[in-house]
């Protein structure tokens, strides 16, 4: 095992100084990471996924749990004890030219991490490498980010990422906002250095065809918590959360001829300022029951699957008739 989450959180005060709140962005998500392993973390916009990978790398707070990798236990109050943790944990930010410096070049972006953790050896080569292993000219280091397109611009950001050789890739939205010709060279250049050198990954998206593509195990995230974990191949076979199977149910499909047999939810996502009692779900699940009322399900479970819901659901189920 790379990497243990334990009951991680992650809390924001918020609203005015006279009047200041808590929220929970992430609230007691635990998994765990095998080496070589594609772990996918999916759910709405604001459902804690991004605060979820930035606790992870350490580059947000936690308020309570843990997180060990490759043994070691993930400070981010001791900047000195995480940068170490940080040259075998890499991250992609979710806008792939926005998280590049528009004053720096692209042969001293990719250069950058050897500089960071003072690693010495012949930067022009290693730029060279790098490059080429991303599927990129040599003469891209010579271009500044506002020269490239949004898919080579993502290309740099691997090669930034698999710089020093990393043990875990944490892959933020790693496709969004790409034409899909370039999505699949992107997910078909991951899925390639992976299996090259033995990397693993948590890949964060909602898109869920991306999923089904590369993930071995994934979770699905609702208010910041975990409501469905397991094989990719079983959560799509059949999801056993009502919100997992809604998800899937809005997966656009190319095919003209077949029925899109959606499932319309009924009101808009709570605010974490005012998280409902009991299951969080039940002020939109289509299958609410009174306990679902009153009092909160557990995420449980064996290995195969996970489900946080009182009454979960068979395979191929569909909503009750209203009224």
């Amino acid at each position: 095992m790379i990497l243990s989450v334990q009951d991680l959180e992650v809390a924001f005060r918020v609203g005015p100084w006279f009047d200041r709140r808590t929220i929970l962005a992430v609230a007691r998500v635990s998994f765990d990471l095998s080496q070589g392993e594609t772990f996918a973390i999916v759910g709405e916009s604001g459902s804690g996924k991004t605060t979820l990978a930035h606790a992870i790398n350490g580059l947000q707070a936690i308020s309570g749990g843990e997180v060990s990798f490759m043994g070691k236990k993930v400070e981010v109050s001791r900047a000195r004890a995480v940068q170490p943790l940080r040259r075998h944990m890499s991250m992609m930010f979710q806008d792939p030219v926005g998280s590049l410096s528009p004053r720096m070049k692209v042969g001293d972006l990719v250069a950058e991490p050897f500089v960071i953790h003072k690693i010495g050896k012949n930067l022009k080569k290693e730029v060279q490498r790098l490059l080429s292993l991303v599927g990129l000219p040599g003469d891209f280091a010579d271009r500044y980010p506002h020269q490239l397109s949004g898919g080579q611009a993502r290309r740099i950001g691997v090669a930034r990422a698999i710089a020093l050789d990393p043990k875990l890739i944490i892959a933020d939205e790693p496709t969004a906002g790409l034409d899909v010709s370039v999505q699949g060279e992107v997910l078909n250049l991951l899925n390639d250095l992976r299996e090259q050198l033995g990397l693993s990954m948590i890949f964060i998206s909602h898109n869920l065809h991306v999923v089904h593509h590369v993930a071995d195990r994934m979770a699905v995230m609702y208010l910041g918590r975990i409501v469905e974990t397991g094989s990719t191949e079983e959560v799509f076979r059949a999801p056993a959360h009502p919100y997992t199977a809604t998800l899937l149910s809005a997966t656009p499909n190319p095919d003209p001829d077949k029925v899109h047999d959606r499932i319309l939810l009924s009101s808009e996502v709570p605010s974490l300022l005012d998280r409902p009692a009991g299951c969080e779900f039940h002020t939109r699940c289509p299958w609410v029951q009174q306990r679902c009322f009153n009092e909160s399900p557990y995420l449980e479970g064996g290995q195969l699957k996970r489900v946080a819901c009182h009454v979960p659901l068979e395979p191929g189920a569909r909503p009750p008739p209203k009224g």
